[in-house]
């Protein structure tokens, strides 16, 4: 079996690292990963320039775009390897609730998924670097059933870690999505020319982290893994919505 990785750490995060590590042991592998971080970028395509993919010394290329380009340069350029399955990760910090909305570790997944690729992201909920061990036997744990199991037909898994020591894990959950406060903040600065600027600021604080959703398990010391699917529509406000626009 043929595996893509990607992330959106860049290529020389060093989850990605581990993450191409552990799958080799189980299948062929090719990274084809960003030049540099792109953390948030979500979905977004490069479109204003061309695109360049080369190799680095440590076998990996990387590609001088998003995520999502360097899954379709990967599909595309690389004529001796047709991924069967991708994989993103591990994400350095969780990608939970509202989150993957911005996310390009799952955004890479996501764009495989689009293309009938079974597709799974890593994230760990941590970002001090003290878990990569712990990260280290999350994945292996969650491979070793994957390919001893594929699924029949591709599926999208959001795949978060605890920040526990590695014998604290406590199993895996299947989880839904939880919920952030929307309160990210915009901080004011000034460049060095006087001029005022912006940042984003941190995140809002999680508002559902009840038991079954990601943030709740995830918390509790296990591996989330969170089924996605990328039809946005509100079947439930179909009706009203017809009824508004045929109304008299």
């Amino acid at each position: 079996m043929n595996v893509l990785i990607s992330n959106d750490d860049g290529y020389l995060s060093e989850g990605i690292a581990i993450l191409a590590r552990v799958t080799a042991e189980f299948s062929n592998v090719r990274v084809v990963a960003p030049e540099r971080d792109r953390s948030g970028v979500s979905n977004s395509l490069t479109l204003d320039r061309p695109l360049e993919m080369k190799q680095a010394q440590n076998g990996f290329y990387y590609v001088n775009g998003t995520p999502t380009d360097c899954i379709h340069v990967g599909q595309s350029a690389l004529s001796d390897f047709k991924p069967d399955v991708v994989f993103s990760g591990i994400n350095r910090g969780a990608n939970m609730g509202d989150d993957t909305l911005y996310s390009g570790t799952v955004a890479a997944a996501t764009e495989a998924y689009l293309m009938g690729i079974p597709a799974l992201a890593f994230s760990l909920n941590d970002s001090s670097g003290r878990y990569w061990e712990t990260a280290e036997k999350a994945v292996w744990t969650v491979l070793a059933h994957f390919f001893k199991n594929p699924p029949s037909s591709p599926v999208l898994w959001n795949i978060n870690i605890p920040a526990v020591a590695p014998d604290e894990i406590r199993g895996i959950k299947i989880t839904r999505l939880g919920r952030r406060h929307h309160e990210q903040s915009i901080v004011p600065s000034r460049n060095p020319r006087g001029e005022q600027i912006y940042w984003i600021g941190p995140v809002g604080r999680v508002s559902d982290n009840e038991e079954g959703t990601d943030f709740g398990e995830c918390a509790a010391g296990f591996i989330s893994i969170t089924p996605l699917q990328i039809d946005l529509t509100a079947y439930s406000e179909m009706a009203d919505t017809a009824a508004f626009w045929h109304a008299d």
